[in-house]
Order: C-alpha cells, then structure tokens, then sequence
C-alpha cells in the first residue's frame, strides 16, 4: 500500500509550499522555533560522533533537524558512491564524505534553494571536491540504475505522500547485492487520524506524513529491498505541544532502519 486513502487526499501542493517554507526557514534562520530541536547538541543526543562533527562544516550542522542516527547501520566503506536524499544543508552528506574518502563521491538532492545554495556555499567554502548537491525531487531521480552503493536519508521520506514511489526510486538507483539503504525517519504505530493527515502543516513538521510502522516496511518490501534492522530512537522527540500530543496519542516515533537491495 503506497499512501492511505487519507494521504491521497492531502493538498499536495499546499504541502510542497509548506515543506519548502519550513525548511527554507531551517537554513536561513537555524535558531529559530520549530516543532523539531536542531545543531549540534541533537546531533550529539542521536548518537553523532563528536570526531565527525569537528571534521565538517559548522554551518551545516547548525541547520541540521535530522531525527536519528544511521551511519552504525550504513557501514559506508572507503571508494563507496553515497546518494543522500533529502541533504538539507548537508551534514550528512559531509560525514559521509569523511567515510567515502577522496577517492569516491557523496551526492545530496533537496528540492529547498536555500539550503542548497547554503550546502554548495560550503562545498566551496571548504574546497571539498568529493560532494555535489543538486536539485531534485526524492520521488523522481535524475540517476542511472544501480548508480550508487548506499542511499542515506534523515527524517524526510516522511514528508513526501509517495512514499512508495521513493522506495521504489531508491531500490532502482542501488547496486544490486551490496546496496543498501540507511534511513531514520518519522512513523506511527496506529494510523494517524485525517484531521492529522490532511494538514500540510503537520505534514512539513514531520508529524502528518508519518505512514503506520507496519505499511511503511511493507512499500520497503514491495520495492525490491530487504529489511536487515530496525532500531528504535528513542533519544528523539517533539518539542512542541501539539507534536508531544501525536506522539503520546498515535505513537509518532523515529527509527533508524538498514534495507539491502535484493
């Protein structure tokens, strides 16, 4: 199943603005006040190494609203091709780049023009010639098949109400036998209800777009990936009230989670 029948009614493009807003927000202004916490301190919380985050830009890691840490799951090997989905202003694709080495390369695709130009601003900035970032849609890459050895992302598959479609999208761009993909990302535990669902502002705080656990594995299954682990967050949480109470009501959580390509 590739959305409910509520996230097929949601305003999607009302959404796009919203999302885009947010997140446009997150760049330019990364001390200000959102459902989510960010910097350097959560990224610390989820489990970050602190040796990677004095190794990358400190700008980018101001801006990062990410949900949970999968680089333990990831296993990135030097000479490893890197997709990041969703960069932002691309912390996880700069530590990644640490993993990868000089002799590989770590792309990152966000579809929000401040953060890229804030992501490519540091690639410049600090001479890394191993990282390109560029504008896209998760649901729909501009990549070859089998173009890469592990797609990466962090708290936006979420946010998109094709989900299916980015798993599918995903398993297409993996190497088959060895791809693999590591995400942590925002679920449910019970179905979120369509006042949740159909608010694109809840749904650009990374709360409304959450899929219920079990149908978010199965569009992993269905897109041709095996699911190797699941792993709780449980460092994560919402600050706001509103966001506390979809946590406590439906079980809005963060996983991290490791799929390999079959």
């Amino acid at each position: 199943m590739e959305t409910t029948a509520l996230q097929q009614r949601v305003d999607t493009s009302d959404l796009e603005l919203k999302v885009r807003s947010m997140y446009r927000d997150v760049a330019l202004n990364p001390k200000g006040e959102y459902h989510f916490e960010m910097g350097r301190r959560l990224a610390e919380k989820l489990g970050y190494d602190k040796k990677d985050l004095d190794n990358i830009p400190p700008a980018s890691i101001e801006s990062f609203a990410g949900v949970g840490y999968f680089f333990d799951l990831a296993g990135i090997k030097e000479g490893e091709k890197v997709l990041d989905l969703g960069s932002g202003s691309g912390m996880d694709a700069f530590i990644a780049a640490l993993k990868t080495g000089r002799t590989s390369y770590v792309t990152g695709v966000d579809m929000t023009d401040e953060q890229l130009d804030k992501a490519n601003r540091l690639v410049e900035d600090f001479n890394l010639d191993n990282i390109t970032f560029v504008k896209g849609k998760i649901e729909q890459l501009d990549f070859d098949d089998a173009a890469f050895d592990v797609v990466i992302s962090n708290g936006v598959i979420n946010l998109c109400p094709e989900k299916g479609k980015v798993f599918a999208e995903i398993a297409r761009v993996l190497k088959p036998g060895g791809g693999r993909m590591a995400i942590s990302d925002i679920v449910s535990e019970r179905q979120l209800p369509g006042n949740i669902v159909c608010n694109s502002t809840l749904w650009a705080s990374c709360i409304g777009g959450a899929a219920q656990e079990n149908n978010y594995k199965t569009m992993i299954e269905n897109s041709g990936m095996q699911i190797v682990m699941i792993k709780p967050n449980s460092a994560y949480g919402f600050i706001s009230k509103s966001a506390r109470g979809a946590t406590e009501q439906y079980g809005v959580k963060s996983i991290s989670l490791l799929a390999s390509r079959v």
